[in-house]
């Protein structure tokens, strides 16, 4: 079986606006870095805690690496999703908790202003992943 195929069963894309939510939330909590890679589309950007831009799988992966260091699944709940053609912005309410892997507390929150977009196979993928949405930074 195709590894994309196997994958995508897995941890699927959105094939509608609403399920971006939980499709971000199947490929962040696979706790695999390379996983949550194939949610972006490939010109897509990340948006640091600090505000700085990352482009690129390698650098993408290191700030993500950031959120999944602690193991700890992430909660989210879209609280807004606008749709223009195949263009969403997804406002998300998210949480990463718990107690990380020396026995620390975590409690990791924010409203993410993000936008998807649908790609030319139907299915929706992040174009700019802003987790931190308009905090002052």
């Amino acid at each position: 079986m195709d590894a994309l195929i196997d994958l995508s069963a897995k941890y699927p894309f959105a094939t509608n606006p609403e399920g971006i939510a939980p499709s971000l939330l199947a490929h962040f909590n696979s706790m695999d870095v390379n996983v949550m890679l194939r949610f972006y589309h490939e010109d897509a950007i990340l948006v640091g805690q600090t505000g700085e831009v990352f482009t690129g799988p390698e650098a993408m992966a290191a700030e993500l690496e950031k959120y999944m260091s602690f193991g700890l699944p992430m909660v989210a709940t879209a609280r807004n999703i606008f749709v223009a053609g195949d263009m969403a912005e997804v406002v998300l309410d998210w949480s990463i908790s718990g107690k990380g892997p020396g026995g620390q507390d975590v409690n990791i929150t924010g409203v993410a202003s993000d936008i998807a977009r649908k790609g030319a196979d139907g299915l929706w993928r992040y174009q700019i992943d802003n987790p931190m949405g308009t905090a002052i930074r």
